[in-house]
């Protein structure tokens, strides 16, 4: 009787919420302590291989992120860096994050003709939008599905779609014209992403989608470009790096709404094909 008692009230100590809250805040605390290791461990380490290439100064937590202000001087503060730096300046985006970035024809040339892995950071936020192909995989998977698209791309394939292509090109250059005589600046990024895209669903859908005169009211050209806007503002602030942040954020919520709007499109788009 005084054993099974005994067993009894081990149990009940065992088995006490308290003790239980106190393991779990114990587990999670650990797990802090390791990711956060790492972390500090990953920038000793990029501190090291950087060392080599000098940089403008940094933030501790914003690294060089507070530079870029989005207001159209990006580009010409790249420009005066690569003045500086004339081989390669290293960008930190927070401050476990680093990127090269390289400015000199031999270093590119250099990255260019590497067999080495493709970065897991950056293309790892495209994965849930255009999945895991060509453009973000690499090694075996990546050698096997260019072998397979290679013949698509010869001369005799492509030679066909050439009036198609230069017709989407002309619709671009008319609308180009128009804001010439009217001397008004424009964004090019969009109109030139407008003309690939309707050469894109006239040359492998035959499907004339008006994309380019439809006054931007096209809610596939919308979710793309918020889609590309996400995907920047999440490379640029460092916490969304995490995935479960990013799910939880009013961001990842807007990035998985644009993504199932994008992937109905692109479903109508392999019905019109395979029917």
């Amino acid at each position: 009787m005084d054993l099974t008692e005994s067993i009894r009230n081990a149990s009940l100590i065992w088995f006490d919420p308290r003790r239980l809250y106190h393991l779990v805040a114990v587990f999670c605390l650990s797990v802090v302590v390791f990711k956060v290791s790492r972390l500090f461990l990953r920038r000793k380490q990029a501190f090291k291989d950087l060392e080599q290439f000098p940089g403008p100064p940094t933030h501790w937590l914003y690294g060089h992120v507070h530079k870029f202000l989005q207001d159209g001087t990006d580009l010409d503060l790249f420009l005066k860096w690569s003045e500086q730096y004339p081989y390669a300046v290293p960008l930190w985006f927070g401050p476990f994050t680093p990127f090269l970035n390289i400015s000199h024809p031999e270093y590119v040339k250099t990255i260019l003709s590497t067999t080495e892995p493709k970065d897991d950071l950056s293309y790892e936020f495209l994965i849930p939008w255009i999945g895991n192909g060509l453009l973000v995989s690499d090694g075996k998977k990546w050698f096997r599905h260019r072998r397979l698209l290679t013949p698509g791309f010869h001369y005799d394939v492509l030679k066909p779609y050439v009036k198609l292509v230069a017709d989407s090109t002309k619709i671009m250059l008319d609308k180009w014209e128009e804001y010439a005589e009217k001397k008004e600046y424009f964004d090019i990024f969009q109109h030139v992403s407008l003309m690939t895209l309707d050469s894109i669903m006239k040359c492998a859908f035959s499907y004339n989608s008006n994309c380019q005169t439809d006054g931007g009211t096209n809610l596939y050209i919308q979710a793309v470009y918020d889609l590309c806007n996400i995907v920047n503002q999440r490379f640029r602030t460092f916490p969304y790096h995490s995935d479960i942040i990013f799910h939880l954020s009013p961001l990842g919520y807007r990035f998985r709404k644009a993504c199932k709007l994008a992937h109905h499109h692109t479903g109508l788009c392999r019905n019109l094909v395979l029917y």
